[in-house]
């Protein structure tokens, strides 16, 4: 039975294979390896199956391990970078022999042997146990179970433990185990008529004492991977018999090599009626290095030293529980029922791609995790709906993500220059230099066109920067940072959106023209050839947001630190006086009464949301569909996922109020619940984040309607609402987003002023939980919400007091006390209307 920790898929079904594959990944924040059977080949064997679909994809994959290839697209030269399905470790293949008979097929699930089968995903323990029963036509029955951990503790190993057991039979049992380098990125089918060889220059080797190994490079960024595998046959718990050479049973592995594969070979005795080769299992320890890693020489000497100085499976498995135990400490989050057990694999995720072993990394957010290779593994601005989350248990993580920007600042300056701007512009993809990665020309599946890809003029990411920079700021109280690197990039971001800002007299104010939106839908006004749009008010108000930031830490900055990074940005005193302007006097389109995405999109065309849905039921990819009719989604109202309500899952309703006033707009409650309802209706939710930022909006302005998006989100990569997605990868935002979604949307948590603002909101449906937060200096400041009372307790230190600041009354928590404190009365509001 599946218990709150614990995910259960029984039965064999090859159709949700790539999914289970999927959300049963494997990792430690270095590396992560999908849930692929270990048993099966990357490809099938027969020509007879080879067209057809292939159930299985066993992906490994290296936070930060990118490659650049060129394919060629209707005549046309394309680079792209992407992150390396690096050799697979989990081969591990059996068949068995029984005594007087010929020997049987090499099994897989994909046999028509197998009767049994299932697997479990332990989250607390961090390890995949498969379950499988196989029966031939004679009635033999060989039953196998597998536990698979990549280690938490270590970050370069992992191990598998496979034992066997026979029923109605004795005989021997073969197996192969070993190091699979013939991989190529081809886990997303509309990718695969692309370049996808990233590997080359394999080597194997093995060794007298049994352990095998392979290097390779990859072929442009010529980063050295080495792997090294010892596998052992255990019989009891203790090493198996020495069985001798011949061609009868032999515990000691042999080599087999080809270019781009090693394996090593073991014939095993096994007897139900024999106390001592009843069962017998199979240990197979792995570890991966790369050029990438710090105090090493080769990673090849490095993986062989550290598969030979490996415990065996039983010590591996405790140390590595033992760092699961350390890190879900950490993060407590506690929701009852269903929710939490979705919660907790959310979690799970996210630890598995940003663990603490991250923050010695120069990596960002990959957007799909170390999980598949959808969005080619490129950083996004998904740290946006990730960081909050981190800032507050694991700020160490945040702060080395917040460096992986810092260093590609130069990129980002130089990416400005290049489009005539002052300050830094930010890709819109990146990966592993910070050039912008985003494709010039995108597939379209459902017309078979490949497109203009104008998603690059996505400069808010600048913005989330700037955002993510500040969170992390005041939750941490890293003033240190702040007035370093910290500022450093929000001067340079608040630069280019001066730069991006022109004076329109006829306004009195200030436009930026020419961008994208979170939206991502509209991309150009109909009729017209020049790419973009004009005044998108989420870009224009985070702008504002990060020139007038950016103004308040030039100002808070120390004299002599003010002049030494003045000196080196050659930054004039005179704009940061600019910026101050800029940041009250930008656009922001309305129409009939409520906030315009965009200027001119009230102008725009309504769409028949009904009469579509009818005709292809799920429409949330609506692009692609009026694409293949011919029509474009520019010329409607109607939008992927949230836009301008985005300000509202970025600021409280106190903030973003404030926001409009200092740009010289009112925005009371009745504005902002119009213009809530008014995109509610016009909105497909095509991105997975669409829902949970309309969860979060809608938990303030109309809480009936929030649990419907909540319960979207949290089911978003389980059930895989978009169909076929998520088995390209998880979506880490999305995911992150949920659990902030509880820690911050639900109790409406800020920190800010040296103090924790709450002003909660919870829904129903989560009206009960806790959640234990790192606040400045205070490791474990525990949350706690029951029936309109909230619980605060801060552990005992010499630190300083908490001030809480709830319902207009601040509340000082001392070291070593807890508080319960009732939450002032909220507004229920109405319905809202029907699209």
């Amino acid at each position: 039975m599946t218990s709150a920790w614990t995910w259960l898929y029984e039965g064999y079904d090859p159709r949700e294979e790539r999914l289970r594959e999927a959300l049963c990944t494997l990792g430690n924040g270095y590396f992560a390896t999908r849930g692929a059977a270990s048993e099966t080949p990357v490809t099938p064997s027969t020509p007879e199956t080879s067209s057809e679909p292939w159930p299985h994809y066993p992906g490994t994959y290296v936070a930060g391990c990118y490659n650049r290839l060129t394919s060629t697209v209707r005549g046309r030269r394309v680079e792209n970078e992407d992150l390396v399905n690096l050799p697979n470790w989990l081969p591990l293949h059996y068949r068995i022999h029984p005594a007087g008979a010929t020997p049987g097929p090499w099994l897989t699930p994909d046999h028509e042997h197998l009767v049994e089968h299932g697997r479990s995903l332990d989250l607390r323990d961090g390890t995949l146990t498969r379950r499988s029963v196989y029966e031939d036509a004679a009635g033999r029955r060989l039953h196998v179970e597998q536990c698979r951990l990549v280690h938490m503790g270590d970050p370069h190993l992992a191990a598998l433990h496979t034992v066997f057991w026979a029923e109605g039979w004795a005989g021997v049992i073969e197996v192969e185990a070993g190091i699979d380098g013939g991989v190529r990125n081809c886990g997303v089918a509309r990718y695969r008529d692309l370049s996808d060889q990233h590997l080359t220059g394999w080597v194997t080797g093995a060794d007298e004492d049994g352990v095998v190994s392979l290097k390779c490079r990859t072929v442009e960024s010529d980063i050295g991977v080495a792997l090294a595998a010892r596998t052992l046959a255990v019989y009891g718990g203790e090493p198996g018999p020495d069985a001798g050479p011949g061609p009868g049973p032999d515990s000691h592995p042999r080599p087999r090599q080809t270019e781009k594969t090693v394996f090593q070979r073991l014939v095993l005795p096994l007897n139900p009626d024999s106390d001592i080769t009843a069962t017998v299992a199979v240990d197979k320890t792995v570890a991966l290095h790369t050029t990438r890693d710090l105090a090493i020489g080769s990673p090849l000497r490095a993986a062989v030293a550290a598969v030979r100085r490996a415990p065996d499976f039983a010590q591996l498995l405790s140390s590595h529980r033992q760092a699961w135990a350390d890190l879900w400490g950490q993060v407590r989050l506690d929701v009852p029922g269903e929710a939490g057990r979705v919660l907790r694999l959310h979690l799970f995720h996210v630890l598995q791609t940003l663990s603490p072993h991250t923050a010695g990394l120069d990596v960002g957010v990959p957007a799909r995790g170390l999980h598949g290779e959808a969005y080619r593994g490129h950083v996004f601005w998904d740290e946006l709906f990730v960081l909050p989350f981190l800032n507050l248990h694991l700020p160490e993580v945040s702060r080395g993500l917040l460096d992986y920007r810092y260093r590609r600042l130069p990129a980002a300056c130089r990416a400005a220059r290049e489009a005539g701007r002052a300050g830094a512009m930010y890709p819109w993809q990146s990966a592993a230099d910070g050039r912008e990665e985003t494709q010039e020309l995108h597939l379209n599946p459902h017309s078979g066109r490949w497109l203009p890809d104008r998603s690059r003029l996505q400069h808010h990411v600048g913005s989330a920067v700037a955002y993510n920079v500040w969170q992390y700021c005041q939750a941490t109280g890293d003033t240190e940072y702040l007035y370093s690197r910290g500022a450093e990039m929000l001067l340079q971001i608040a630069r280019f959106w001066a730069d991006s800002a022109a004076w329109d007299e006829s306004l009195a104010r200030y436009r930026i023209r020419g961008v994208v939106g979170p939206d991502e839908y509209h991309d150009a006004y109909p009729g017209t050839e020049a790419a973009g749009l004009d005044d998108n008010t989420y870009t224009n108000v985070t702008a504002a947001w990060v020139l007038s930031r950016s103004t308040e830490l030039y100002r808070a900055l120390p004299e002599t630190r003010r002049r030494r990074l003045c000196d080196r940005m050659r930054l004039d005193a005179a704009e940061p006086e600019r910026w101050e302007d800029i940041s009250r006097r930008l656009h922001v389109p309305y129409h009939r009464g409520v906030i315009s995405q965009f200027a001119g999109y009230g102008e725009l065309e309504e769409f028949d949301w009904e009469g579509y849905r009818r005709r292809y039921g799920d429409i949330r990819r609506l692009d692609r569909i009026l694409e293949a009719e011919g029509d474009t989604v520019n010329r409607y109202q109607a939008s992927k996922q949230a836009d301008v309500l985005m300000l509202g899952y970025l600021f409280s309703p106190e903030e973003l109020a404030g926001l409009f006033r200092r740009l010289g707009y009112p925005l009371d409650e009745d504005t902002w619940r119009a213009t809530v309802d008014y995109y509610l209706a016009r909105t497909s939710h095509g991105s997975t984040l669409s829902s949970l930022v309309h969860a979060w909006v809608l938990a303030r302005v109309r809480r009936e309607a929030a649990w419907k998006y909540c319960e979207e989100a949290l089911t978003g990569d389980v059930a895989d609402i978009q169909g076929g997605t998520t088995e390209e990868g998880i979506h880490l935002g999305a995911m992150a987003g949920t659990l902030d979604f509880v820690q911050r949307g639900m109790t409406g948590l800020e920190t800010r002023d040296d103090a924790l603002w709450l002003a909660p909101a919870p829904l129903p449906q989560l009206s009960k939980f806790g959640v234990r937060i790192r606040f400045r200096r205070h490791w474990d400041v525990d949350l706690r919400l029951r029936s309109q009372r909230l619980r605060i307790a801060v552990p005992d230190s010499h630190h300083p007091a908490v001030r809480v600041v709830l319902g207009g009354h601040t509340h000082v928590i001392t070291p070593g006390t807890a508080r319960w404190l009732d939450l002032p009365p909220t507004r229920h509001s109405p319905p809202p209307p029907g699209p």
